[in-house]
């Protein structure tokens, strides 16, 4: 049996460089797994510990202490899937010989409807007076991430020639370096337009990033994020604004007017079905609150 060090170091190759996952996944997933070794070795005091010999129960005992101490279902969740990811290679490379973490399931946790914004409060957001290469720059990033329901990683990674004017689409890396293309729309792109036009003016030599920064390099996520931030505050909105928020609102605006959940589930990027549903649940409470004003057997006297 392979020494544990020796495990964890395949391990990590499997992930970083066979399944290629971004640096951030794999911390994220050799964190879990880091967390469930520490443990069992606070349990088995002095022992030496051994993949192979982790039974269910264990697993059980593991995930009832951390719900206990406060955790989410959805970090629970995580947590359960990171360890099952690595049994699964585990199993495939021949170093263990069951899966304890077949039959283990976490604390199901209600899915919290996410924040949108109405299309008035994006006018207003979107509505900005361009007057200097920054302001340009950044609302083209805005149009961007609302027409086509961008995650903010797939921005920020979007090269000049990821763009596509002739068919109005754009193509991004996502999740699992999965490549899709996403359709734009025409106020995007004409303020894609204006910006490349001003782009020269910071963009380092040999930069090949959409969207740079002051210092003419890639702009980072944070930068983007903190633009959002300093636009909503200039436009007076009360609302919160965040790259996110601006996908939820472009998926709940799309589903809203098409009903098309599969087109909505490709233009985003979900793997699961299950996660564009979410968005079904917005728009039925948009329609129960229509009901409850229009519908006369629904008004309160």
């Amino acid at each position: 049996m392979d020494t544990l060090d020796s495990i964890l170091s395949r391990y990590h190759y499997h992930l970083a460089s066979e399944k290629r996952y971004s640096p951030r996944t794999v911390t994220s997933y050799e964190r879990d797994l880091h967390d469930f070794i520490q443990w069992l070795e606070k349990q088995a005091a002095d022992a030496d510990i051994s993949l192979d010999s982790v039974q269910t129960w264990q697993i059980r005992h593991w995930i009832s202490q951390l719900h206990r101490k406060g955790l989410s279902g959805k970090s629970l969740q995580r947590k359960l899937s990171s360890i099952r990811r690595c049994y699964r290679f585990l199993l495939r490379e021949g170093l263990v010989e069951h899966n304890p973490v077949v039959d283990v399931q976490s604390p199901k946790q209600a899915r919290k409807l996410p924040d949108t914004l109405d299309a008035e409060t994006l006018d207003r957001l979107l509505d900005i007076d361009a007057d200097d290469t920054l302001a340009v720059r950044d609302r083209a990033l805005m149009e961007l991430l609302y027409s086509s329901g961008l995650r903010l990683s797939e921005l920020a990674g979007l090269d000049v020639q990821d763009v596509d004017y002739r068919q109005q689409q754009v193509r991004v890396l996502g999740k699992g370096n999965k490549q899709r293309d996403v359709p734009v729309g025409r106020m995007a792109l004409d303020a894609l337009q204006v910006w490349l036009k001003q782009r020269g003016l910071l963009a380092a030599y040999g930069e090949t990033a959409l969207f740079v920064s002051k210092r003419g390099t890639r702009l980072h996520p944070r930068s983007i994020q903190f633009r959002l931030s300093h636009w909503r505050l200039q436009q007076g909105l009360e609302q919160h604004v965040h790259p996110h928020k601006l996908r939820h609102s472009c998926a709940s605006h799309m589903l809203e007017s098409s009903g098309d959940l599969r087109a909505v589930q490709e233009m985003l990027g979900h793997a699961d079905i299950s996660t564009t549903q979410i968005y079904t649940h917005l728009d039925f409470q948009h329609l129960a609150s229509v009901y409850d004003q229009a519908h006369p057997r629904a008004r309160k006297k």
